[in-house]
Parts: structure tokens; sequence; C-alpha cells
């Protein structure tokens, strides 16, 4: 499958920052699963770029005079194929995602629905704990806000993909196994549905695993994997620091298009 992805996000303040650092994880590497074909960035300045301690590819946009807004530009065109297997080529060992943070600590509810839900700790029991999840949590935009933690969801019965993916990485590492947070895109034939996406990887037998709660996906067939992470701080698309400016607005749109149809 061949997608077209253009990501737009704009970043308005009140008044002038006299300063601000953005950390941008916009840009996706090639994989047994994914394959870039063009990818571009646009911005304001020349970002520093590098990777952070995840793998991820890292641009870190600096603005030292002052500014009103911020618009970053991420377009390009990518092929998903026809594997499932997931790189693990960071040089990080697994355990280090078996720890918990604060958006992924669980509370007491979340330690009982597991206790309900998990018998045996295998891949199959986490593909079965996915539905009981969605029927605890229902997908509801607006009732979270970025940083909900995953005790805060869980007890709302709300949320969205990144409270859903915090929830059940608090439920693998319950269990003792490696879990990290994917960002990335979701290709969908339903215009409404929102592109820019957030999933679950465990890690089982050698090997990382999918799992997207929302869609009730195992296999990423229409995924494209931009970041990843202990939680949603490591592997958001833009994060960042500013002196001045005031109250602040942001708007994002992300538009994924299927080109091999």
């Amino acid at each position: 499958m061949r997608l077209s992805i253009e990501h737009l996000t704009t970043y308005r303040y009140d008044e002038e920052a006299r300063h601000s650092t953005q950390y941008v994880r916009l840009t996706p590497r090639s994989s047994p699963r994914q394959r870039i074909i063009d990818w571009q960035l646009e911005m304001p300045q020349t970002p520093l770029v590098s990777s952070d301690g995840f793998g991820n590819i890292l641009h870190v946009l600096t603005m030292d005079q002052p500014h009103s807004s911020i618009a970053i530009l991420a377009r390009g065109e990518v092929e998903i194929l026809d594997e499932d297997r997931e790189d693990d080529d960071s040089g990080l060992s697994p355990l280090v995602y078996r720890r918990f943070t604060r958006l992924t600590r669980p509370s007491s509810a979340i330690r009982d629905f597991v206790a309900e839900h998990v018998a045996v700790t295998d891949t199959a029991t986490l593909e079965r704990l996915m539905p009981a999840l969605l029927e605890r949590m229902s997908y509801t935009p607006g009732a979270t806000h970025a940083g909900s933690s995953a005790g805060e969801a869980f007890a709302g019965g709300q949320g969205v993909c990144q409270d859903h993916t915090h929830v059940f990485i608090a439920c693998a590492r319950l269990i003792g196994l490696p879990a990290r947070y994917v960002s990335g895109y979701l290709y969908s034939e339903d215009h409404e549905h929102v592109a820019s996406h957030a999933w679950a990887e465990v890690w089982y037998d050698g090997i990382w695993h999918s799992f997207d709660v929302v869609n009730q996906m195992r296999r990423p067939r229409h995924h494209l994997k931009l970041a990843v992470g202990l939680d949603y701080l490591d592997a958001c698309p833009v994060r960042g620091v500013r002196y001045g400016g005031g109250p602040e607005s942001m708007h994002a749109s992300a538009i994924v298009e299927r080109l091999d149809q």
C-alpha cells in the first residue's frame, strides 16, 4: 500500500514569544514494514537533526527572534509492506519499556481490571484484552487532554487513542511485558477518521507485536510509524518550550491518502 501524508501543525501566540524550542518527531524511518519513498519537513528555520534515546529521528527547531506563530509541515510518500515484523534497532534493551511513567502508572482500578481479564501472560491474552478495554473506555474525543494519565482516563471511562494506548501499556507492564507507545498515522477510507494516531507495541517471544485498541487491529497494515517511547511525551510529533507569547492556540491537521488504489 502506497500512502501520501500531509501533516500541518501551527502554533499561534497572543503576544510575541521571545524564544522557543520545538522538538519534532515527524520523520519516519524505513523498516521491513515501511519504505520511505520521499519525506520533507518545512519549518521557519533550519533545525538541528539528530536521534533521541529511543532511536527516533529528532529535529530541534530553535527560534531566537521574536515570533507570534510557528508552522511545521511534514509531507511525503511511504509504502507500507506486507510485513508485520517490527524493528528494534535503537540499541535499547526491551526491558527499558517495563518502567512505568506518570502517564502509564496503573491505578488500583487498572490493577483490578488486569486481575479480572488476564490469567496467562501471552499475546493471545492481550488480544482478548483489547475489546474489553474498549468496552470499558469508549472512544470520546474531548473527554481527556494531552496530560491525562492512564488512571485518570480509565476512571472517566472515556478517551482517545492516546488514552487507550496508555492504559493498554500499563496493563502489559503490570504482567511483566515490555510495552512501548507508538505515534504515527493511520489510513482509513472513512474521511472523518483522525489520521494522526497512536497504538502500542508489546515485546514477547523475541519480537514486537502491535496492538491498536481503538481499531481492534493486530496487524499494522494501514499504519505508518513515526516514533516510539515510554509514553506520549517521548513520542509525540511536536513538543516544545517557549519564553513569552502569552496564551497559545495550536491547530494540527493530518491527511493520509492512498495512491495505489
